[in-house]
């Protein structure tokens, strides 16, 4: 078996804990809320890493310093133009892209244009406009785009896919999908660069696209319309949670951090340090002089913020079913309620924990309710790793080969199916905006016919 060659665009807590660490069997720590898993996998022998192409040089210098095992060369260092030169220097088999969502694009049609394969966090792209430029290039390139819609792999999510699948709940006619991100784990994407529609495609894309993803997937199939209502809530310069004086003057600094509820409620997570001038620091230590540079104030209330926090939305789809999703991020707990219910029965479950991690629900169970018939609840075996176990999964259905549920389920992620779920999150916010229903169609065009 030939070790594949893998060059990673993007040196983020993801890039790392997902994708280097296991290239370079290095351990990845512990569970942290917002997803990243302890890592204790080595696939070394089955893929080494070249190249990383990242802006930041300082922080792939620290990388190269502090986390390259003993014996191990030190990574090369691309920045973002020079991608091409590190193809023909370092010759990866397969570009990993990790970085922030509205550099996917560029990554992504540099290699196809190489003919160099492509793995690429979700979402595939922000917008659906460079969603269909992505499919265009790969009709025309020898590579792939497979995308990490990583939550396909969680196994209680595997086994929904079957019984809906095997008919459990008959024609699907709707499926309720209520999401809520806490106040620690909410708050964080608007002290960082997703707060800014450019550079993330909203909230709707950028977390989203997780569950769009994943109802079509469960009903094998596409949204066709979509009507939505959303808005700031919690975050922004007019949040009802900002810190003002009695004459309701606004606060900065160490007087704002002092009174703002959620700078309180963050102690300890590592979102955003306690003081300003200091590095903000990472997974594994690792800090972001270019990204965030030390002395660079971010409050949850900067006029900057120009996404949404909250959305409500109905969509249809192409066999007649249609989904209630709801998300918002500021609640009191994490985690989402689900029924899909259908000609023959329903399906229920519900998986979720407080910020302090005590558990909500019993996210190792389905509830079947066979229309004529007794309840049943199916156990799910669960499996630890971030995201719910799924990353571990993932991971070896990548750098390994793709486990016999993965060719059952259909679980790694094509371009268009990661294009659908894009243009699906865009098609919320753009309701949202203009007060009407969108077709995918208008976003996707004859995409959908794929």
């Amino acid at each position: 078996m030939s070790r594949r060659r893998y060059a990673v665009c993007g040196l983020s807590n993801r890039g790392v804990t997902s994708f280097v660490c296991p290239l370079l069997g290095v351990r990845a720590g512990e569970d942290t809320e917002l997803g990243f898993g302890a890592n204790h996998e080595d696939y070394s022998s089955h893929g080494g890493l070249v190249a990383v192409v990242d802006p930041d040089k300082e922080r792939v210098a620290q990388f190269n310093a502090e986390l390259i095992p003993p014996g191990h060369p030190r990574v090369p260092w691309y920045p973002p133009d020079q991608f091409g030169a590190m193809i023909e220097q370092d010759r990866p088999d397969t570009v990993i892209v990790a970085s922030p969502d509205h550099t996917h694009t560029d990554y992504i049609l540099a290699a196809l244009e190489r003919g160099v394969d492509v793995i690429t966090e979700k979402p595939m792209v922000t917008t659906a406009a460079d969603a269909r430029r992505v499919l265009a290039a790969e009709r025309a390139s020898p590579a792939n785009v497979l995308v990490t819609h990583n939550l396909r792999y969680v196994r209680r999510h595997q086994q929904i896919k079957r019984l809906v699948r095997d008919g459990a709940v008959g024609r699907p006619t709707y499926v309720t999908l209520e999401y809520h991100v806490d106040i620690r784990h909410g708050a964080s994407y608007f002290l960082r660069w997703n707060r800014r529609r450019a550079l993330s495609g909203g909230l709707s894309v950028h977390k989203g696209a997780h569950h769009l993803d994943l109802v079509s997937w469960w009903l094998d199939d596409v949204p066709e319309r979509v009507y939505a209502v959303g808005g700031r809530s919690y975050y922004g310069p007019d949040s009802p949670h900002r810190p003002r004086s009695a004459d309701g003057t606004t606060y900065s600094g160490r007087e704002l951090r002092a009174r703002d509820p959620y700078f309180r409620a963050q102690v300890g997570s590592g979102a955003f340090p306690d003081d300003a001038a200091t590095d903000r620091v990472g997974f594994l230590g690792l800090t972001y002089p270019h990204q965030y540079p030390a002395g660079r104030e971010m409050y949850l209330y900067d006029d900057e913020i120009d996404i949404e926090d909250t959305y409500s939305s109905l969509l249809s789809y192409s066999n007649g079913a249609s989904l209630s999703y709801t998300i918002d991020f500021s609640s009191p707990w994490e985690g989402y309620r689900l029924v899909i219910n259908g000609t023959h029965g329903q399906l229920e479950t519900m998986s979720g924990r407080l910020p302090d991690g005590t558990p909500l629900g019993d996210s190792s169970s389905i509830i079947y309710r066979p229309l004529f018939g007794e309840p049943e609840t199916i156990e799910v075996q669960t499996v630890t790793g971030g995201h719910g176990g799924a990353d571990p999964l993932m991971r070896r259905d990548i750098f390994v080969e793709p486990s016999a549920a993965s060719r059952e389920l259909g679980l790694a992620a094509s371009s268009l199916e990661g294009a659908v779920a894009v243009a699906a999150g865009e098609a919320i916010w753009r309701s949202s905006a203009e007060g009407r229903v969108i077709e995918l169609r208008e976003l996707l065009g004859e995409e959908l016919d794929g």
